[in-house]
């Protein structure tokens, strides 16, 4: 339905793709900063470098959704849609700093389960984004958002029990509060991935 709207509007789709592909490739170092504790540095510069192309795919999208007179969503949608995913990395970014700025000496299973469940979000967001410019695959966008949904929620539990084991357990109040900013961090990466997923079910809403 979208193609009869406007020649080019598949350009707003492939700058999604993009941006979701980077949120992808984020996800992977945040994971693997858990895991390679010992290359800590080069994870975080390449987290920094993929926020920062983020960052000019969503300028080089709301610019373009000033020059276009027809877009094949709503505009208000593509608006939040790419400020929203270009939030997951911001947040993504944070989750990394903190690991440096507070100078954490290890990774808890915690904070690795963590960053598996976002890398699981992105993969999903990525997987809707792909199929969001054709309404007939509008069942499966659903299901795929509620898949993410189902993803925060798990977040939200280990991040709960995380807290909760460490109030309990740690000694060092200095690492708790460190600990806890991470934990906290890396759960909001799922919160904003399940804000992308509310924008897309409120677009498929609309165009159904």
């Amino acid at each position: 339905m979208f193609g009869r709207l406007m020649p080019e509007d598949g350009k707003f789709f492939d700058m999604f793709n993009q941006h979701a592909e980077l949120c992808v490739k984020g996800a992977h170092e945040l994971l693997a900063l858990t895991t390679d504790f010992g290359n800590i540095d080069q994870h975080l510069h390449a987290i920094d470098q993929i926020e920062k192309q983020a960052d000019t795919i969503t300028d080089k999208t709301i610019a373009m959704l000033h020059k276009t007179f027809i877009t094949p969503l709503d505009r208000d949608d593509i608006h939040r849609l790419i400020t929203k995913m270009d939030d997951i990395l911001d947040m993504m970014e944070d989750a990394a700093q903190t690991v440096s700025l507070y100078d954490i000496q290890h990774v808890t299973p915690e904070a690795r389960r963590l960053a598996e469940l976002v890398l699981a979000c992105t993969l999903k967001v990525q997987e809707v984004l792909l199929l969001l410019p054709n309404m007939k695959h509008g069942r499966r966008i659903t299901e795929l958002c509620n898949e993410i949904d189902r993803l925060e929620s798990d977040a939200d539990h280990v991040m709960h029990a995380a807290l909760s084991r460490l109030f309990r357990d740690e000694p060092d109040v200095r690492n708790l509060i460190k600990l806890k900013t991470l934990y906290e961090f890396m759960e909001s990466v799922t919160d904003r991935c399940e804000d992308v997923a509310n924008i897309i079910e409120g677009i498929v809403v609309e165009n159904a």
